[in-house]
């Protein structure tokens, strides 16, 4: 069925407007950590002081993430995208002024956990409206999303690099991006679709291949179910949650995206420390790596719509699963350095879609999509969130490198439970 050309622009234009709300978020993020030196040197901070502004940020997360599914639910994914990058964009303006203007920690501290409660709740609400525009499109654009992300980060940290080597104050440019990434999403924003009835005509459409997007639940029925009028209204949204935590393949959806995210949490946090310690490597060398990482997870993301739209979800996350296995256990057992940054580079393709898969398969059901993402969302930043910290503790009786066997041990659970992801039917 051809889908009319006016109805195809404003689907076009809804999916451009998720981009946005996916880049900017990797822009927010990559911007407060690039200038994190600054903000220490500035405070004049011992690591362990630096330790406790990173907590306060954490612990807002966790809160955000874990209220998500009732936020959703409450609000609709536009509204809560849009008070979530405005309290992003609020809490980095606070946490600059904080830095360059009072140069008082507890400022920063408050800024910090401001960005944390508003990104999370928007990374939710993001990864819902996400789904929804991937039915429209009829293809899996999910990765692609999350590449935006990606290159959101590379962005952000790129114009980091130049701040801090041109000499602006932490204060200006905080306020810039945090002006920028308010402005920017709120207004797109504005074509976001989820919350209300989809076409007949995208959803009448059935196309061959491994996963289609032709779930009848999403016929006239809204994409989000709000029950958001009369008194029992907060408890609907509550129950709705709590099925959701008690509905099996949800929860081993969450497991599954956990393995993965476990291997790119852990990445990110000790890659660069595990080639200088366990490898040999410089600073500068360490970095590098990482950045050899996020490259190829990158690729693997833009990539990886390809290869789900001609294999589908399930044998594509048995790959990426046996992939981040290969990669991480040569990672540890390279016998010369060269062998490590091949294996980073394998690690990066193979972790590259749980997080994205992940959400779509969660969201199969549109009507219970914004509770199960939630689920999912809060289980994997359990592992971005406390995995990386557990495996400091283990480093410090087995060393760095071995460590990350830990991590193996769930990718090789990610692998098992990789039919899960296959669509509800």
């Amino acid at each position: 069925m051809r889908v009319p050309a006016a109805q195809s622009a404003e689907v076009t234009r809804w999916r451009n407007a998720v981009v946005v709300a996916y880049g900017f978020s990797g822009i927010a993020f990559a911007s407060w950590v690039s200038r994190l030196p600054a903000i220490r040197d500035g405070l004049d901070l011992t690591p362990g002081n630096v330790g406790l502004l990173l907590l306060c940020m954490t612990l807002g997360s966790f809160v955000s993430v874990s209220a998500s599914g009732l936020i959703v639910l409450r609000f609709g994914s536009k509204q809560t995208i849009r008070i979530g990058s405005i309290m992003v964009g609020a809490g980095l303006v606070l946490a600059g002024f904080g830095t360059s203007v009072l140069v008082n920690p507890l400022a920063v501290a408050a800024g910090l956990a401001v960005v944390g409660l508003g990104t999370a709740s928007w990374n939710t609400a993001s990864n819902v409206e996400g789904a929804a525009v991937e039915r429209a499109v009829r293809r899996h654009i999910m990765p692609r999303l999350h590449g935006s992300f990606s290159l959101g980060t590379v962005a952000g940290a790129g114009a980091g690099a130049w701040a801090a080597g041109a000499g602006v104050p932490v204060f200006w440019h905080l306020a810039v991006v945090g002006a920028l990434v308010a402005g920017s999403v709120a207004t797109a924003a504005g074509w976001f679709r989820a919350d209300i009835t989809p076409v007949a005509e995208e959803t009448a459409y059935r196309p061959a291949g491994p996963d289609t997007f032709d779930d009848p639940s999403t016929g006239p029925l809204p994409i989000i179910s709000q029950a958001t009028t009369g008194p029992e209204a907060p408890l609907d949204n509550k129950r709705q949650i709590a099925q959701a935590w008690r509905d099996r393949r949800t929860l081993l959806l969450g497991v599954l995206v956990l393995g993965l995210a476990l291997a790119e949490g852990a990445a990110g946090d000790w890659v660069a420390l595990a080639l200088a310690d366990g490898h040999g490597q410089s600073d500068a060398a360490g970095a590098a790596g990482y950045g050899l990482f996020v490259t190829f997870m990158t690729v693997g993301r833009f990539a990886g719509t390809l290869a789900l739209d001609r294999y589908g979800r399930v044998p594509v996350m048995r790959w990426c699963a046996a992939l981040a296995v290969a990669g991480l256990g040569l990672f540890v057992f390279a016998p010369v350095p060269w062998l490590a940054y091949v294996a980073l580079a394998i690690w990066g393709l193979g972790a590259s879609l749980g997080f994205p898969v992940g959400m779509s398969a969660a969201a199969d059901d549109p009507v219970k999509a914004a509770a199960r993402v939630s689920v999912v969302s809060t289980i994997g930043y359990g592992a971005f969130l406390c995995g990386p910290p557990l495996l400091g503790l283990l480093a410090e009786h087995v060393g760095i490198l071995h460590s990350l066997l830990a991590v193996m041990v769930m990718l090789v659970v990610s692998f098992l439970l990789s039919p899960v992801a296959r669509k509800a039917g």
